[in-house]
């Protein structure tokens, strides 16, 4: 992995860990306080905030988890070089229209 890679994938974790810790606290605030998926949906229906916070984790997640990919392609097979990058960007556009499509269903539907 390029120095580049390297850097970027532990950014991106480095940024992710107050989106984990937002995200856990409101999972452990909703199920301790009895708030249903109506109610949670109901709240979060429209929110500009909401799907800022998730779509920025959606993107450090999408980056974060396509460079780790494309590192253990290169350990457990032959991939190098073009097919390794294609294999990489490919799984990272998957999981940001995948991140994306969610977001959508929980802030815009």
């Amino acid at each position: 992995m390029t120095l580049r890679l390297y850097l970027l994938q532990r950014l991106t974790a480095a940024l992710m860990v107050p989106l984990i810790v937002g995200h856990l606290a409101t999972i452990i605030y909703a199920t301790h306080h009895g708030v249903s998926a109506a109610e949670i949906l109901g709240r979060t229906r429209g929110s500009l905030g909401w799907a800022l916070f998730y779509g920025l984790f959606v993107l450090l997640a999408a980056m974060h988890a396509s460079i780790g990919v494309r590192s253990v392609a290169a350990d457990w097979t032959s991939l190098r070089g073009r097919p390794l990058t294609i294999l990489m960007w490919g799984f990272g556009v998957l999981l940001l229209l995948l991140g994306a499509r969610a977001i959508y269903a929980v802030v815009a539907s």
